[in-house]
């Protein structure tokens, strides 16, 4: 069984998508390969097979390995809820909280438990890729790290450092990780990666040069700017999209960017619709008036992120736009924000509160320590979906007794208003559903191109494989992984 770990010089350099096509190029190989992030902090989540929760990044990556994802695969999941303070999850559970005063503690008396996840994994396959968090070069972090090379070292897996070209600075970047690490931690890393490079390789090869002779490390290929990423799911930021006007013979979907966003990939399957224009509405910028349906999504601190769209003026921007026969859609904490009144009586988010919703749904919502997690199958405006509820808290009231879908063949989930015009759910994933993305969208008047979502992330992932088979010392990177620290 061996191990290799891709590291990088910064967050957003690419490591969660050259993990997850290595995963797809060696399953494509016939090896039984896994993914694996010994921790993760990201509100972008995702329901296991075995009934957790793991970052999303990494159950794309098991998507790309072809393999069920599991809460072994990201042993430990930070969730921010607060500036100094983060939901603990720990194979898949909720734990409790993490805050910035016993983050260094806290995090190190859970490198026995990622080990275990770690050696669990390990006797499943023939190959285990790590991905790591933000970068070993954060050196005042290191003290209690399970995160990089806290977590190489434990293992004892070699590190591949990926750098950024796009963002400029790369060269400083990977020698400059080389000249601040400690001896032993920079005696790990066994080879660099250039990444998203847009133009000639020929001109880069002095850069590349020298990169090896400045870190003393080799490298393993230069990486052009794949342009099969973009149809991969949402991870771990959303990039603002700050054009809010749709195209001529286009409806716009307006989503408001609150503080504690989470799984805003639910709408990913809508950026593919050729009738249909997306906008993430930053803070200070008013949701579109002509936008034809405003999407409210989950949210990680749902009363804060209440408070948060009130300040903003939001909830002005949604009445006005229900009151001229806009369509809106609540999910998850979306859901929540539409009803009558949020309460925290346990004090869940922080301490205990409540706060006004929108009032555009009869239900009110009180959140409660138990957190479901399950994937789920049902119906909703007459077609079939399948999907995820991950969520604290239960919604009562009158409005629920017109439910938004029925999952599995019994239970009822969310609610829609009188006039059909509000819809609230629990349940992620709805419109990666053809059938119910299609019902959604002629809602207000667009209509679908009938594509299978799944299918197109799949031939995403081949299509994201092939170009690292093309640009990457693969057989190297087998090599270092069988040989390890040898």
């Amino acid at each position: 069984m061996a191990g290799l770990m891709v590291q990088g010089t910064g967050s957003d350099v690419g490591k969660s998508v050259l993990v997850a096509g290595l995963c797809r190029a060696l399953a494509n190989r016939g090896i039984r390969v896994l993914p694996f992030k010994p921790q993760n902090m990201s509100n972008n989540a995702a329901v296991t097979v075995d009934g957790g929760e793991i970052g999303r990044a990494q159950a794309l990556q098991a998507l790309a390995a072809r393999a069920a994802p599991h809460t072994d695969m990201n042993p430990v999941l930070l969730k921010p809820q607060a500036d100094r303070t983060s939901q603990l999850v720990v194979h898949g559970r909720v734990r409790g909280t993490l805050g910035s005063a016993d983050f260094r503690e806290g995090r190190r008396s859970l490198l026995p438990e990622v080990l275990e996840s770690w050696q669990r994994l390990r006797a499943r396959c023939d190959l285990v890729i790590v991905e790591g968090a933000g970068s070993p070069a954060e050196i005042n972090l290191r003290d209690g790290d399970i995160a990089n090379m806290g977590f190489a070292r434990a293992a004892d897996v070699p590190v591949v450092l990926v750098g950024d070209i796009d963002r400029g600075g790369v060269i400083a970047a990977l020698a400059g990780t080389r000249a601040v690490l400690d001896p032993v931690d920079a005696a790990m890393i066994r080879g660099f990666i250039v990444n998203k490079f847009r133009g000639d390789p020929a001109l880069f090869a002095d850069g590349y040069d020298a990169i090896a002779r400045l870190t003393g490390w080799r490298g393993f290929g230069l990486v052009p700017w794949i342009a099969a990423t973009a149809r991969l799911p949402s991870e771990d930021a959303v990039v603002l999209d700050r054009a809010a006007s749709a195209m001529p013979g286009r409806k716009l979907v307006a989503c408001p960017i609150l503080p504690r966003i989470a799984n805003f990939d639910d709408l990913d399957p809508l950026r593919q619709e050729p009738e249909v224009d997306v906008a993430m509405v930053p803070p200070g910028t008013p949701i579109p008036a002509h936008a034809a349906l405003i999407v409210l999504p989950g949210s990680k601190a749902t009363i804060a992120d209440m408070a948060f769209l009130r300040a903003q003026g939001w909830d002005i921007d949604i009445l006005a736009h229900h009151r001229r026969g806009g369509a809106v859609l609540g999910i998850c904490g979306g859901y929540q924000m539409l009803g009558r009144r949020i309460a925290d009586p346990l004090g869940i988010e922080g301490d205990p509160s409540e706060i006004a919703g929108l009032g555009l749904l009869d239900v009110e919502t009180a959140l409660t320590p138990g957190k479901a997690l399950r994937r789920v199958r049902g119906t909703a405006l007459d077609a079939a979906f399948e999907g995820y509820e991950m969520h604290m808290g239960e919604t009562t009231g009158t409005g629920a007794a017109r439910a938004f879908a029925c999952l599995d063949g019994a239970r009822a989930d969310g609610a829609i208003s009188a006039d059909g015009h509000v819809l609230g759910t629990y349940c992620h994933g709805l419109f990666a559903a053809p059938g119910l993305r299609a019902a959604m969208l002629a809602r207000f008047g667009a209509r679908s191109n009938g594509a299978d979502h799944d299918r197109a992330v799949d031939a995403a992932l081949d299509e994201l494989a092939g170009e690292l088979e093309r640009h990457l010392d693969i057989e190297g990177l087998l090599a270092l992984a069988r040989r390890g620290l040898a």
